[in-house]
């Protein structure tokens, strides 16, 4: 689980650098950022679910890969979850500030 928040912190820290500027790729806004870890997120989560259909079928899916998807997407809505978190302290930061 420390390996995968790395990889993806790894790769949002790559991909936060174009947006701001500091590489000549082309920038992407925040939200498309948001988008896309969100579509990600999502294919972990079916890609877990059609593993765990899989093994409950028997239709050749070993436990250690269902395992293991599952637990790709259970890290993945954690890391999503804790993102939301902060999100939600940074507002109610900001809306009890005082002009």
């Amino acid at each position: 689980m420390q390996i995968q928040s790395q990889i993806v912190t790894a790769s949002l820290a790559g991909q936060t650098e174009g947006a701001l500027g500091t590489d000549n790729a082309q920038q992407v806004p925040f939200a498309g950022l948001l988008k896309d870890a969100v579509g990600k997120m999502q294919q972990l989560e079916d890609h877990a679910s059609q593993a765990v259909e899989g093994l409950l079928d028997g239709s050749g899916t070993d436990v250690h890969t269902a395992m293991i998807a599952v637990s790709n997407a259970d890290a993945a809505f954690e890391l999503a979850l804790a993102v939301r978190n902060k999100g939600m302290a940074a507002f109610e930061q900001l809306m009890n500030m005082q002009f």
